[in-house]
């Protein structure tokens, strides 16, 4: 098999992975947020909260560190899954289904449509109040294990078409979410920590132009970066998005899509600790909730009510809208097999927003009570669409017979095209 043939049916193969882990480790994600719930709410939730809250750090001459157990996983081991983030941009825009403008048209106006309508109703209800607008973009962007999780309940009733559809959707939210977090969610800077963060930028920079393969450098180098980084005033997990974008996708001009390419290696070895252990951890850390003084009447406080609808209504309209409209005026093709009433249960699933959300929901506050006000509107708004979504989905069918849906899903290159 040649350099080429190979370049055409491995990077279907990598997608198929992705896919595959990403919906195991959606499963894995329900079951740790649905845990925290159960433990925030029993006698153990003492010990829940004093574990999160306890302090770990060190001193290594200079470099001192003193933070809650909850920060290590918010702005250390979150560092290393918006890493893999990066790495599936990176990949996914060089080489991958955005690496063509007839690619990104539909999946990326409607990302675009997603992400606007939430921040505008979420808007609505809060722009009058300095201390809960910042929350804007908490229902902007949707989580990616959590709703092909969903999507894999479904067996082969959705077509590829449609998952790959969404996943290029969620690395376009992943992707907005990123800008939103440097431009909106820095704090101060501390230009002195900011122009070392740079200097060593520039040094992974020359590392790839001097076509240095091997791992090591660039994850040491990752490491002071994410250090530095958090000394400046940015948020520590953009530092984990800066290195992404220097590890080599390339091994040689001559095989373009070589996994033995240092992005592939690391993206692969990256997939299952952060789908099993890194995101569901996370989950484990933020999704708990006591409650204890809870009531449905809180759902109607402005931050959940503008979170809860911002993810329902925002998310299903922003995209389906769009992408129906995108598909009428005839700027890009509908994914294929897939049926209007399909493509419409896939954006209610975009609704499902847990990760980045409550991410995001700790970025824009800091008083523990808008926190939870958040994962209420989180909770509420991700666990409607994904069972309005799973409804409709079920529901609905598609274009073709299914015969011939699935001898067409069958093949890799036929995949590859399908959103093309």
């Amino acid at each position: 098999m040649t350099h080429s043939q190979q370049g055409r049916v491995r990077p279907m193969s990598a997608l198929r992975a992705f896919l595959q882990h990403e919906a195991s480790g959606g499963y894995v994600l329900m079951a740790a947020a649905a845990l925290a719930l159960v433990v925030a709410n029993t006698p153990l939730a003492g010990a829940y909260f004093s574990v999160l809250g306890h302090h770990l750090g060190f001193s290594l001459g200079p470099v001192s560190l003193d933070e809650s157990v909850m920060h290590w996983i918010n702005d250390g081991l979150m560092a290393v899954f918006f890493l893999l983030v990066g790495l599936e941009i990176k990949r996914e825009v060089l080489d991958g289904q955005l690496s063509r403008p007839s690619r990104i048209v539909l999946p990326g106006l409607a990302a675009l449509g997603g992400v606007a309508a939430p921040a505008l109703i979420y808007l609505a209800f809060n722009a009058a109040n300095p201390d809960t607008r910042a929350g804007w973009a908490i229902p902007s962007a949707t989580d990616i294990a959590f709703a092909l999780g969903v999507l894999a309940l479904l067996g082969d009733r959705v077509p590829t078409s449609l998952k790959i559809f969404l996943t290029a959707i969620a690395i376009m939210d992943d992707l907005a979410a990123i800008v939103i977090i440097a431009i909106f969610y820095t704090a101060q800077l501390h230009l002195g920590a900011l122009a070392v963060s740079a200097a060593i930028l520039l040094g992974l920079v020359l590392l790839n132009r001097r076509g240095v393969t091997a791992l090591w450098p660039y994850l040491l180098g990752g490491l002071l970066l994410w250090f530095f980084v958090l000394e400046s005033g940015v948020h520590a997990t953009l530092a984990g998005v800066a290195l992404a974008m220097v590890i080599p996708l390339r091994k040689s001009p001559a095989c373009p899509d070589d996994l033995t390419s240092p992005l592939h290696r690391l993206e692969h070895a990256l997939h299952k600790p952060v789908a099993f252990v890194i995101v569901p951890l996370f989950g484990f850390a933020n999704a708990g909730l006591s409650f204890t003084g809870v009531s449905l009447a809180n759902l109607m406080d402005p931050v959940p009510l503008g979170v809860a609808l911002g993810l329902f209504f925002g998310k299903q309209l922003g995209v389906f809208l769009t992408a129906w409209a995108i598909v009428r005026l005839g700027w890009a093709d509908m994914p294929k097999y897939a049926s209007t009433g399909q493509l419409y249960g896939v954006s209610v699933l975009c609704g499902i927003g847990f990760t980045m959300s409550l991410f995001i929901g700790n970025l824009a506050f800091r008083q523990a009570h808008l926190i939870d006000e958040t994962k209420i509107g989180v909770l509420a708004g991700s666990l409607v669409s994904a069972l309005l979504g799973l409804l409709i989905l079920r529901a609905s069918k598609s274009d073709v017979p299914e015969a011939t849906q699935t001898q067409a899903v069958a093949s890799e290159d036929e995949v590859r095209l399908e959103v093309g």
